[in-house]
């Protein structure tokens, strides 16, 4: 059968992005009223969506507020860090060794003489970088597979949840100490594609369960009865409904690469001198944690600043993509 155009219509209506409900958060939505239209609608007389009121909900979350302001900082030193730490982060002078804040270096020297305000200012490039492109590989990945496993089952869902389980039995550390302790690049993408490479499973998932809790939708049953393909109900009406669980988790896992990149550069087998990265500086400066303990507290606490706001944004998405918490 050839296929139909297909608009749904009443209450089978949701299928783009500006209706990825179920019914019951449809429900949910139209009991709010919105200030300068009637209930369920937006200011202009617009259908209300989960994005409209996740976007609402997020702009009045100060933990969102918070994070969001924190990670915008964090893309500006990544893509101008110059602006804020002139200087090279590569230029020592060991006669400054292990010396306190001074002029031009307020966060003192470490143990090979290195300012260690530049170095932490230009580490945030490193993490950015292996945190944005890990979670979009990750994300890629792991939402293709799931997707296609949890809509057309059968044998291939089998398949790939048997191989899903078998990555989950990996220790992520110690694969990571196995696979790259071989690589001799001292570049950031054997780390991104290890991230990737054991990523995947989880983001793979959660994908499969909210397309298989999507697919069942009226919507897609309509859908089907109307003669449209798999590739149409796939990409039109259900990824659109399942994409939200993906998002949040994907938010969430960017802190962790974020973490997982300074623990394997810490450990040796990450990205290597002469690379700027917040683990290898931590790593460098542990010995001096006595005589030179600022060496160590200002890229550990750049670290997990990083990490808590990450978390705290995904966080903050989940709460307002969750209608159930509303």
């Amino acid at each position: 059968m050839p296929e139909q155009p297909y608009e749904p219509e009443g209450a089978i209506a949701g299928t783009g992005m500006g209706g990825a409900m179920d019914l019951g958060a449809s429900e949910a939505a139209t009991l709010e009223r919105t200030p300068g239209g009637p209930e369920g609608t937006g200011p202009a007389g617009r259908p209300r969506s989960l994005w409209s009121d996740a976007w609402r909900d997020l702009r009045r979350n100060p933990v969102f507020l918070i994070s969001a302001v924190v990670i915008l900082f964090l893309v500006f030193i990544s893509l101008w860090p110059s602006a804020i730490a002139p200087g090279s982060p590569l230029k020592c002078d060991l006669a400054k060794a292990q010396d306190g804040p001074g002029p031009g270096a307020p966060f003192g020297y470490d143990g090979q003489g290195c300012n260690v305000y530049t170095r932490t200012v230009y580490g945030a490039r490193t993490s950015v970088t292996v945190g944005v492109l890990a979670t979009l590989g990750v994300a890629v990945l792991g939402s293709v597979l799931g997707a296609l496993a949890g809509y057309f089952g059968g044998t291939w869902d089998s398949i790939l949840s048997r191989i899903t389980d078998i990555f989950f039995a990996i220790p992520v550390v110690l694969g990571g100490l196995v696979l790259l302790s071989v690589v001799t690049s001292n570049t950031v993408w054997p780390v991104i594609g290890f991230m990737v490479l054991l990523g995947w499973p989880q983001i793979g998932r959660i994908a499969r369960g909210s397309v298989i809790t999507a697919k069942q939708n009226d919507y897609v049953q309509a859908a089907r009865a109307l003669g449209a393909s798999d590739s149409r109900v796939l990409l039109r009406h259900i990824a659109p409904n399942a994409v939200a669980p993906v998002i949040v988790v994907a938010t969430i896992a960017l802190g962790t690469y974020i973490a997982l990149e300074a623990t394997l550069s810490y450990l040796g087998v990450g990205l290597k001198p002469p690379s700027v990265s917040w683990g290898i500086d931590i790593s460098a400066a542990s010995p001096y944690i006595r005589n030179a303990p600022h060496a160590l507290l200002w890229p550990s606490g750049a670290l997990a600043v990083t990490v808590l706001a990450f978390i705290m944004l995904g966080d903050a998405v989940r709460d307002a993509l969750d209608p159930k918490l509303r």
